[in-house]
Formats: structure tokens, sequence, C-alpha cells
């Protein structure tokens, strides 16, 4: 994956610097996750894994993915499908994404709790937590009856481990040294 994310990187810039430029960034946002996940389909892998001309490829690729991509888009993955990077759409797209949040002050917050939190409980973290990263926070929530009890907080680099199964583990590995 560390390959596909390092050819994936130019593109993801440029296609994001062109949006930023142009005020599309929401707009090429929908239209790279809608490519990714035409990238990403068996049939369409198997397609382009297949013997095929280039240039038939490349005008399949883009007829499949119809009127969801405007000019600029098509030519993008014209540009990749040239460059035999088409199956690093996906990586493109995630790498776009997480450009998107970097200038939009975002951070996505993986949120694993014991039990479903309730609206109020997810509003009162996302406000402790944007005053911790000094950023708009996203929280993906998520259940873990495995934890028995507390949460598991992932945003980016960070990990805050506040469960039950946590400490013990923690007190184990102290009682052990």
């Amino acid at each position: 994956m560390s390959e596909l994310t390092t050819v994936a990187r130019p593109y993801a810039k440029a296609a994001f610097d062109f949006a930023l430029e142009h005020g599309a960034v929401e707009k090429w946002h929908e239209m790279l996750v809608f490519a990714a996940a035409v990238a990403e389909d068996a049939s369409m892998g198997a397609f382009l894994n297949s013997a095929e001309t280039l240039d038939k490829k490349t005008e399949v690729f883009i007829s499949v993915c119809g009127e969801q991509l405007d000019e600029k888009a098509q030519n993008l993955v014209r540009l990749m499908a040239e460059n035999g990077r088409l199956k690093a759409l996906p990586a493109v797209e995630k790498l776009y994404g997480e450009l998107r949040s970097e200038h939009e002050k975002e951070v996505a917050v993986d949120v694993t709790s014991a039990t479903k939190l309730t609206k109020k409980q997810q509003d009162n973290l996302a406000k402790t937590l944007e005053q911790r990263f000094s950023r708009k926070v996203k929280l993906n929530c998520s259940v873990d009856a495995g934890i028995v009890s507390g949460l598991m907080i992932k945003a980016g680099d960070t990990v805050i481990d506040g469960t039950v199964r946590g400490k013990l583990n923690r007190l184990a590995h102290a009682l052990q040294s």
C-alpha cells in the first residue's frame, strides 16, 4: 500500500491544488470518491489487467464513470491511465480527503465504546476533542463490547485508551516488569 501512496501523492496534491484554485474542493472529492469506487470494482480491475489497449481501457473507464466526472477529472483519469496508474485512484481519493481535512482544519476521530453513545455524549465528546486538537472534529463511532467500559479514541497518530481492557493490560504489563 505504501507504494500506491507514493504513486498517488502527486496526483492527489495536483487535484487538490486545482480544486482549491477553482473553488471546487467538495465537487472534486465527490468525483474522486466515485472514480475510486469504479477502480476498486472487481470486474473493472479485471478489465484494467486485461490485454486491451490503453486507449480502450481509458475510454471504457471514463464511459463507466459517465457524467459523474467533469472534463478536468476525465483529464486526470486519462493522465493516470497513460502512466498506468488507474489502480492508484483509491489512494488518490484517500490522500485528497486528508488534504481536504487538513485545509478545512478538520480531523476524523474513531471512537470505540462498549455501548452506543447517545447524541448528547457524542456532542460533549466532540466539543472536548475540538478543544484538545484545536480542529473541527468528525466522529466515527463504533461499538465493541469487548472493551468492557470506557472509550478508545484514535485521531491520526494519537491514541487515547481509556478502556477497562486497556487499563487491565497496562496493569498486567506493569506487574510482569
